[in-house]
């Protein structure tokens, strides 16, 4: 009896640690945007941020904050979402796609979105296109080469581990849309195209606007609350398939719709910024140190955590060297280390 009562307490106390973890990772991203208002060549404090708000409201004093409304509503507030969007985004896609192939190694171009959208953003600077031409064939290659994937796989993966085949069939597609980003820089021109390809797939937020935004949230509110609404399957999916359909969950079905919300997310994403690695695959595992994992607790502390990193990281990008770094280069020298860490100290729960 005495055992039974630790036991419980035990448990009580460990789920009242992880509602503390989980409210102060709700309050991170608020935090992280603060910081980021005055983070830049030119800082914005919270006060002058929000006398232009009010004076919006209020609509007085229009003329005095006009410099400040310029740096705040053209570039600093369009950035700071992008940038929360993007985290978001991979974080979650990335967490969803680990929990449907029950692989912690799994992230979110595991299916070739992301080099499918590298390619097509490729050849859209090859081509000329315009700013919104490049995120569209972004966008659509992305799509385009996961579909190709899911459609082999479905192909030559009856009566076999679909799993299995599947992420084999993402490797190669992902292999294949990456040749084509070679070959898209072999032929482009090394003193005007080239640079900008290769700018572009480091990943970045430098030119991005409110339009930006619009665009990205289309995709965002279509992929993740289909993700969110559903989370709890993927925690029935975590068992295997045979014992998920005995739970009466469809596989096929939840399989689809998982893959479909996260490419969209995915190649949304990419379409904006670029490709920017190790966040899908980091910030699950991170969310997991804090929340366990529990997909039900686990996907929206993903959201919250990898928009709070990718806007940190960000901030970081813009203000410590004279030069913008790429987003792509500072996630990688953060996300490989950490990651090295949790596998080298390999506690149980995280993966």
């Amino acid at each position: 009896m005495l055992e039974r009562t630790e036991s419980q307490n035990s448990k009580i106390k460990s789920k009242n640690i992880k509602i503390i973890y989980f409210i102060i990772i709700m309050l991170l991203p608020v935090l992280a945007i603060f910081i980021s208002l005055d983070a830049g060549r030119y800082p914005v404090t919270i006060s002058q941020f929000f006398s232009v708000i009010s004076s919006d409201i209020l609509k007085i004093d229009a003329s005095k904050y006009g410099t400040i409304r310029t740096i705040l509503f053209n570039v600093r507030i369009p950035r700071i979402l992008c940038a929360l969007m993007v985290g978001a985004a991979l974080s979650v896609s990335g967490a969803a796609y680990q929990g449907l192939f029950k692989n912690p190694m799994v992230s979110p171009d595991i299916l070739g979105a992301s080099a499918g959208a590298g390619f097509g953003a490729a050849f859209a600077i090859l081509l000329s296109f315009g700013n919104f031409g490049i995120q569209f064939s972004a966008f659509l290659f992305g799509v385009v080469a996961v579909s190709v994937t899911y459609l082999i796989s479905s192909i030559i993966g009856k009566g076999s581990n679909a799993t299995l085949v599947l992420v084999l069939t993402g490797m190669v597609v992902s292999a294949l849309f990456s040749s084509f980003i070679s070959i898209t820089k072999y032929v482009a021109d090394p003193y005007d195209k080239l640079p900008a390809i290769t700018f572009y797939l480091m990943g970045g937020l430098s030119s991005v606007t409110m339009k930006d935004v619009k665009i990205l949230s289309i995709p965002l509110i279509v992929g993740i609350i289909p993700l969110i609404l559903l989370r709890w399957k993927l925690n029935v999916l975590s068992f295997g398939d045979e014992e998920a359909r005995a739970l009466g969950v469809d596989t096929s079905k939840m399989r689809i719709i998982t893959i479909l919300c996260s490419t969209l997310i995915t190649a949304g994403a990419v379409s904006i910024s670029g490709m920017i690695g190790w966040i899908g695959l980091v910030i699950p595992h991170m969310a997991r140190m804090f929340v366990g994992p529990n997909f039900k607790v686990l996907l929206p502390a993903s959201l919250l955590i990898g928009s709070t990193f990718l806007l940190l990281v960000d901030d970081v990008a813009r203000c410590a060297f004279p030069m913008e770094i790429p987003l792509g280069i500072l996630t990688s020298l953060i996300g490989a280390p950490f990651f090295i860490y949790l596998l080298i100290k390999g506690r149980r729960g995280w993966i």
